[in-house]
Formats: C-alpha cells, sequence, structure tokens
C-alpha cells in the first residue's frame, strides 16, 4: 500500500507552517505502508497541478493532504470538500479568487472516503484533542482537497483520499493571544494514528457514532 502525505509550504507572514514540517518527520513505512512524502506551495493552481503529477508517477492508494487551521485547537479531519474559491487573502503566488467555482463540471460537493470518525476517536484515545470538522474553508485547503476528490471522480475511482486541518505550533501564537497550539510532537503522532486507522479501516466501514 502507498500513502501519499502532501503539507503545504508557510504562507502568509508565518514563516513555518506545521503542515510540512509534519510531513517531513514522519517514517518512511507505517503499519507496512510505503509513505510518500510530498511538499506543495500554498498556490491554487501549482498545488494542484504538482499533486496530481505525482498521483500519475506514484500511484498512491491513498492521498493524505494536511493543512493548517489557525485558531482551531484540535486536529480535525474534515468530511467535505465545496466547489468554491473564495480567498481571505492572496496565495503564495499573489492569486486571489473570489466566489470562483473550482470546476464547472465537478460537483457541488464532495465527501472523503475516510474513516473520519475512527480517526477522531483514536486521535482522542491517545489524550490529543480532535473533532470531525464540516467546513474545509474557501482557501487552498478547500481547494486541494476538492480537487484531489475531483480527480478520483473523473480520473482514479480506486484512490481514496482526505484531508486533515491541524492548529498553530507554539512558536506561532506568541504573538497571538488566546490562540490555540498543538507542539509538532503531537501533531506528529496525530497524524501517525490517523494514518493507522486509514490502513486498518480499508475496506471498511467508518464508525457510527457522535465523537
Amino acid at each position: 500500500m502507498k500513502i501519499l502525505v502532501t503539507g503545504f509550504n508557510p504562507f502568509a507572514t508565518d514563516k513555518v507552517n506545521p503542515a510540512i514540517e509534519i510531513v517531513k518527520k514522519l517514517p518512511e513505512e507505517i503499519a507496512g505502508a510505503e509513505i510518500i512524502k510530498l511538499e506543495i506551495p500554498t498556490e491554487f493552481i501549482k498545488c494542484t497541478e504538482i499533486t496530481h503529477q505525482v498521483i500519475l508517477e506514484k500511484k498512491p492508494d491513498y492521498i493524505l493532504s494536511i493543512g493548517q487551521a489557525g485558531g482551531r485547537f484540535a486536529v480535525t479531519p474534515e468530511k467535505v470538500a465545496i466547489n468554491l474559491d473564495d480567498g481571505k487573502m492572496p496565495d503564495n503566488a499573489g492569486y486571489r479568487p473570489l466566489n470562483h467555482k473550482i470546476r464547472k463540471d465537478g460537483q457541488t460537493a464532495y465527501f472523503t472516503e475516510f474513516p473520519v470518525k475512527a480517526i477522531v476517536q483514536a486521535i482522542k484515545n491517545a489524550g490529543l484533542p480532535s473533532y470531525v470538522s464540516t467546513s474545509a474553508g474557501t482557501y487552498v485547503c478547500n481547494h486541494i482537497m476538492y480537487q484531489v476528490q475531483y480527480f478520483i471522480d473523473k480520473e482514479f475511482p480506486n484512490l481514496k483520499a482526505g484531508f486533515i486541518h491541524i492548529p498553530f505550533l507554539p512558536n506561532q501564537v506568541i504573538n497571538r493571544p488566546n490562540s490555540p497550539s498543538l507542539s509538532l510532537i503531537d501533531d506528529i503522532r496525530a497524524i501517525t494514528i490517523a494514518i493507522k486507522t486509514i490502513i486498518n479501516y480499508d475496506g471498511k466501514k467508518d464508525l457510527k457514532i457522535i465523537n
């Protein structure tokens, strides 16, 4: 089994992005699955092109995309991506789409194939905060989640994918009073648990619980 794990590079005024820092420090293999690591730019157009090319080259079975959600206190697997780009700020290339449909021939929304409730439960069982999110926003994180699901819909029907948001790192909130954070060590623990859960639930249905 191959799992492609992507993480965004730093954007806006931040000099670090916990997403790519997690990806860099993941082991090469988790629970028997090969981990393919990929840094993607925080750019609407380029992150899509790069991810699509690596899918063609590496032929992964799963894709886990990771992004930063400043202000959230927990690790949050995303349930759904919507067909909308509405940038709160320009991306790293200076592009800022406003009320823009991502794909004219795409669905209004796509749901992840990941067992998000099982992932949340496993992370919480390890003593870390987590909950299922039903809004990936309308910035680059939602964009890449939607685009990968579009690829699945149109081109790679056997591929499964999802997205997980993570909080700021502690050093990112020094000048952000009252903003929650999570350490990189705990981020790595949580994402490793998520990957193990994805592997364990291969071919199985998600938990039917409220968490």
